[in-house]
């Protein structure tokens, strides 16, 4: 660019202006929803004020949603203690069987005759104290 002319530099700088093309905005469907909106009944500051609203009934339905989940877990957590506790009770009452049967006397007899020890053939003897106690 040292030689040229600036004549020619200007030339070549006016060929070289961006030309800037419009793009036509894009316009919205035609459905019911968008008609409904912008031809019907609604305004857009009719839907605009009524956003809050469905927010919250959005908010709502969440709410409920989880509730569900959370009452549907209480009852599976219920329903597998259920389970539980009848199973130890089954556990509960065979042991108790188990204790009363090897805690009748001949079987108690059974388990200390290996020990040597035998059982009382003879009623056992009261014993009194014939000394008073002076008050």
């Amino acid at each position: 660019m040292s030689n040229r002319l600036r004549t020619e530099i200007q030339e070549e700088e006016a060929e070289k202006e961006i030309v800037v093309k419009e793009i036509p905005a894009k316009e919205n469907p035609e459905n019911f929803f968008t008609n409904l909106i912008s031809k019907g009944v609604i305004s857009t500051e009719d839907v605009t004020r009524a956003l809050p609203f469905v927010f919250f009934l959005a908010l709502l339905g969440m709410v409920y949603i989880g509730n569900r989940q959370f009452a549907e877990n209480n009852i599976r957590d219920i329903d597998k203690l259920s389970k539980e506790v009848k199973e130890l009770s089954w556990d509960y009452k065979t042991t108790k069987a188990e204790m009363a049967y090897h805690s009748t006397l001949t079987e108690v007899a059974k388990r200390v005759d290996t020990l040597g020890i035998s059982e009382a053939v003879e009623p056992p003897q009261k014993l009194t104290d014939n000394t008073e106690v002076e008050k």
